[in-house]
């Protein structure tokens, strides 16, 4: 599936970003005609439901409104966008707008146009405050948030019955007694644990945040090495992983979707996981749960929250640009993508809608906790290393003998040698 790419959230292939030639502007920075390249992530996983139906069918209802202004549009899988565009802006033919994975890279560089420079004050205000704030280098919002969501537990209802489980695990001694009951119940993936390199990031952050940690502190430094998340992995090497109750395989080598695909097999009682596992459990028809995520002494004080971003690259056509966003983040256009794909919208209107339409009731507790959500700290130029750093390393420390202070403080130290050669 290309739309499992949205939820990793990496930044790779941006890297490559701050490399690129300083583009010359082309075309006039005033109104009028003209045609806008947009270049866009596909969410969908077959010829159905490709997400350039929608932008094709966007492009034209634009077009209808503003005839002078013609939008031009690719669409890629998300194994090759980030690479696409990276490669335009090094050759110097940047697109007008990209909806991709990361976007720091381009503004520290001065490419992309800030969010004030284009949207209309009712579209800016409409973003919500947590995913806006996530798309801001330097306190400038430079990223605008395109679709988001939020992680919950997920469980398998028919299995904890099988174990003799009653309710949703709380706290991580939760998470242990109910992974050992279903062990000993014979399913084979008590606690799905996917540190391999395709979500990685992801499954990091989660524990971080129920230990109390995270990748940066409130100022935005970086804490990868704290105190809180040393003891965080540690415990799932010990507690966790060192007691077998995440299944036969090595966690450091298990992807997101191989869980994903396990759970709607029947072989996983419980997992971290996003809206779109719905999907996927429900056409399996698996009697499923959502829960919040537990902690390390009771209900997690946070969850993760992820988006892909929109960002305009300063090719000469800023306010034809901005007549388009405008367009794109109407509540109607952005309810009819995310109400395709499942996903949540970024914008206060389109999230009070759909809190109000019962048919997306079973999205109502992911949207509610996008609100308070911590984020990748995206902002960071260094941010594809570390990211890409911790795919390669931190599914090491939850093996037997691994060693979580160690690797942490190395992730740590590569981390802050690179933010500040990036200044």
């Amino acid at each position: 599936m290309q739309r499992r790419r949205f939820l990793g959230l990496t930044a790779a292939g941006a890297a490559t970003a701050a490399l690129a030639p300083a583009l010359t502007a082309c075309g006039s920075e005033g109104s009028g005609g003209g045609t806008i390249r947009l270049v866009a992530a596909d969410y969908g996983d077959n010829a159905t439901n490709t997400s350039k139906k929608y932008w094709d069918s966007l492009a034209r209802a634009f077009e209808e409104k503003h005839g002078d202004i013609k939008v031009e549009v690719h669409v890629y899988s998300w194994t090759e966008v980030d690479k696409k565009v990276a490669d335009m802006v090094a050759a110097g033919k940047a697109p007008d707008l990209a909806q991709i994975g990361a976007y720091a890279d381009y503004a520290a560089a001065g490419k992309l146009y800030r969010a004030d420079q284009m949207l209309s004050i009712p579209t800016q205000a409409d973003f919500i405050a947590s995913i806006a704030r996530a798309g801001e280098v330097q306190r400038v919002q430079y990223g605008l948030p395109f679709v988001s969501s939020t992680r919950r537990l997920f469980y398998n209802k028919d299995l904890f019955t099988k174990a003799g489980i009653t309710k949703a695990p709380e706290s991580w001694s939760d998470v242990q007694a109910a992974a050992a009951k279903l062990k000993t119940a014979g399913v084979k993936i008590p606690f799905g644990l996917p540190l391999g390199p395709e979500e990685a990031p992801a499954e990091t952050l989660l524990w971080m945040l129920g230990g109390g940690g995270g990748y940066t502190d409130k100022d935005g430094a970086y804490t990868i090495a704290s105190d809180e998340n040393v003891k965080t992995f540690e415990w799932l090497r010990d507690q966790l992983v060192g007691k077998g109750l995440t299944g036969p395989g090595d966690p450091g080598r298990t992807n997101r979707q191989d869980v994903f695909d396990a759970f709607v097999r029947g072989d996983v009682g419980m997992l971290n996981g996003h809206p779109t596992l719905m999907q996927q459990a429900e056409s399996k028809s698996v009697n499923y749960q959502t829960a919040p995520l537990p902690g390390v002494k009771g209900v997690s004080k946070s969850t993760m929250g992820v988006a892909d971003w929109m960002m305009a690259f300063k090719q000469g056509h800023r306010e034809q640009v901005g007549l388009f966003l405008d367009f794109v983040y109407s509540t109607k256009n952005v309810l009819a993508f995310t109400g395709q794909y499942d996903l949540l919208p970024v914008t206060t209107t389109a999230s009070n809608k759909m809190q109000q339409d019962s048919d997306r009731k079973k999205l109502w507790p992911f949207l509610e906790q996008l609100q308070d959500a911590d984020f990748y700290p995206a902002d960071k130029t260094s941010w594809a290393k570390v990211s890409a750093t911790v795919k390669e390393r931190i599914g090491t420390v939850v093996r037997s003998g691994g060693d979580p202070a160690g690797v942490l403080g190395e992730i740590q130290r590569e981390a802050e040698s690179t933010e500040g050669a990036s200044r």
